[in-house]
């Protein structure tokens, strides 16, 4: 899992153009960190689509939970694989399956998520892929609020920290 690395450049893109997110594997227990992640980006503006079969019709953080992605409705921008490594590969090939109907042009798998397969086929079909990587900490990081808590956020700035706002865009503080 170590080496992965993306360029600031690129995770900025997708944050910024990113406004509607799946969430396979988000759960409505409080403690789990897709509960976290799910109630931090909603927070910030996406809308946030849940999709665990458990929960199908029920209801996460106010969002009505999906069981499948083709149940999902479009449009999607980015799916965020919330499951195992083992689970990444039939996420991927459930989601290229929706893909033309859904729209997304990401497949962001979560901290500890890892799969060659998965990002391989997603970007055969021409998706741009992040593994290892969690969308509400590349957030915190780049808005600043990181910083706040006392984490390196590997981002040198002596101005007032950046948040982004409804649609992508920025303010400052």
């Amino acid at each position: 899992m170590a080496g992965l690395t993306y360029p600031d450049a690129l995770i900025k893109t997708i944050l910024r153009s990113v406004k509607t997110i799946a969430m396979v594997g988000a759960s409505g227990n409080e403690i789990r960190p897709s509960y976290f992640a799910m109630m931090y980006l909603l927070n910030k503006g996406y809308k946030i689509i849940p999709v665990n079969p458990g929960m199908a019709g029920k209801e996460i953080l106010g969002q009505k939970v999906y069981a499948s992605l083709k149940d999902v409705p479009a449009p999607v921008d980015m799916i965020d694989i919330f499951r195992e490594s083992k689970y990444a590969p039939q996420i991927v090939r459930e989601a290229l399956a929706e893909k033309d109907r859904l729209g997304f042009k990401y497949v962001w798998m979560q901290l500890g998520v890892v799969s060659e397969e998965a990002a391989k086929l997603a970007q055969e079909a021409g998706l741009t892929v992040v593994m290892d990587r969690c969308p509400k900490i590349e957030h915190g990081r780049f808005s600043g609020e990181l910083g706040w808590m006392g984490v390196n956020r590997r981002v040198i700035d002596n101005r007032k920290p950046l948040l982004f706002g409804k649609g992508g865009s920025l303010k400052r503080l």
